[in-house]
């Protein structure tokens, strides 16, 4: 308790239901009550939040730009290292699996844990209560972003050229799902008709993958 005391003190929130911080930081390797549904409404939640902090932000920025810069602010890696200096690692129910295999340092789980955090805030808070944890936890990261620097990602990159070209979108397509529930790997493929181009990626997500898969098509199609 006296370390769920001091992640609240992190945070910045105090939870009236402290089963819900609980059932955040609780891993399904762990126990059939765990964080995946409060992991799900926390994603949208969160990207709610930094949609319309951008929106207010950058006045003149158009949609694809605030679309990249959400992506950035959210992407898995981002959400990794706050959730690493709020050491939420230490503080994860990880069933014995994970526990062997160092899961409390796998990017996917701390990330999935802390937009879990969010969701329980919501929850428990209300929206108000959330979007304090998320302007706190995301306070210099939203100071200092700067539109110029974010290059747009490998699937951006891909759509605009394709629409250049009047060429339709690449259509991408989960091939197959590997390894345990806890440590799965995505196998997703991209594949651009008009061009007679099928690549195919891997990754940890499906998000991953899509991007590893693109990467490979532009490469191709550049050619």
């Amino acid at each position: 308790m006296v370390q769920l005391d001091s992640l609240q003190k992190r945070i910045g929130y105090q939870f009236k239901q402290i089963t819900l911080l609980e059932q955040a930081l609780t891993h399904r390797s762990y126990a059939s009550v765990n964080n995946e549904r409060l992991e799900f409404l926390g994603d949208g939640v969160l990207n709610f939040i930094v949609a319309h902090q951008l929106y207010a932000r950058f006045e003149k920025l158009s949609e694809g730009d605030l679309s990249r810069l959400r992506a950035q602010l959210v992407k898995e890696a981002t959400l990794f290292e706050i959730a690493q200096t709020l050491k939420l690692g230490e503080l994860l129910n990880l069933g014995e699996g994970e526990l062997k295999s160092a899961g409390w340092r796998r990017p996917s789980i701390l990330s999935d844990a802390l937009e879990a955090i969010i969701g329980a805030t919501y929850l428990d808070g209300g929206f108000p209560s959330a979007e304090a944890v998320v302007l706190k936890l995301y306070a210099d990261r939203l100071d200092n972003i700067d539109p110029k620097s974010i290059e747009k990602d490998a699937k951006s990159k891909l759509q605009e050229y394709l629409q250049s070209k009047k060429i339709d979108l690449a259509d991408y397509s989960v091939v197959s799902i590997e390894g345990e529930a806890h440590a799965q790997t995505f196998k997703v493929s991209c594949e651009i008709q008009k061009l007679n181009i099928t690549t195919l990626g891997e990754g940890t997500s499906r998000r991953n993958a899509e991007q590893e898969a693109a990467k490979i098509a532009i490469e191709k199609v550049l050619k």
